[in-house]
């Protein structure tokens, strides 16, 4: 069960309703987790079953907590936005067919927005031990375009997170308090870059020092 009241669930329903997104995943996860994973959307298979990160790169995620030493009962998992979006590729095929397929693609800005308050109100009401943000959807969608994963993963962020201030003026403000944030590559970013897996390896075990270092161990 979510812990975002059902009218912020509805009015973000709402204000999805013109992109091109399908299904809606909610967050998961105790209260008082390990970790909170922020990925960027749910997939095909998310939005079927309604659990977060049940997919291929769910797989592969499984796997770096087990090595981490943290299982899915003590993480919560949520994303920028609960919603698949997708779009149209048509492929034509060698008898001349089109095959017309509709695959998964990354969260714009406006959707982020669209769906901001859901992860506003986990970000007040869960207490993790630690933030960990996959990809560059999710770390930049709680402290902007000055990072990217590809120069912070792997590093300890301590900073005051974005949060939605206006959704008619599509503006930005931040939160009161500080969080602790552990930026590292999504998990499907190695079915396109298999060498990334040492960097990510890299990362899970600074993760574990953290964890190790706020006695989690």
């Amino acid at each position: 069960m979510t812990v975002v009241p059902e009218e912020i669930l509805t009015i973000c329903r709402k204000r999805m309703e013109p992109f091109d997104c399908e299904g809606f995943v909610n967050g998961r996860g105790p209260l008082d987790p390990i970790l909170m994973i922020v990925g960027e959307a749910p997939g095909e298979t998310e939005i079927h079953n309604g659990i977060p990160f049940s997919g291929r790169a769910g797989k592969v995620l499984d796997e770096w907590f087990r090595y981490v030493g943290v299982g899915r009962e003590d993480i919560y998992f949520t994303s920028a936005v609960r919603s698949r979006p997708f779009k149209r590729v048509d492929k034509k095929r060698k008898d001349g067919r089109v095959e017309r397929k509709w695959v998964n693609r990354a969260p714009n800005m406006k959707e982020q927005f669209a769906h901001a308050a859901i992860l506003d109100y986990e970000l007040a009401h869960v207490r993790p031990k630690q933030v960990v943000t996959l990809g560059n959807i999710g770390l930049q969608r709680l402290v902007g375009r000055k990072y990217s994963i590809s120069s912070v993963h792997g590093t300890s962020i301590r900073t005051k997170l974005k949060c939605l201030k206006d959704y008619e003026r599509r503006e930005w403000g931040e939160t009161e308090g500080e969080y602790s944030l552990f930026p590292t590559f999504h998990p499907a970013s190695i079915f396109y870059n298999r060498s990334l897996e040492k960097d990510i390896y890299r990362d899970l075990d600074k993760l574990r020092q953290i964890l190790s270092d706020k006695g989690v161990f």
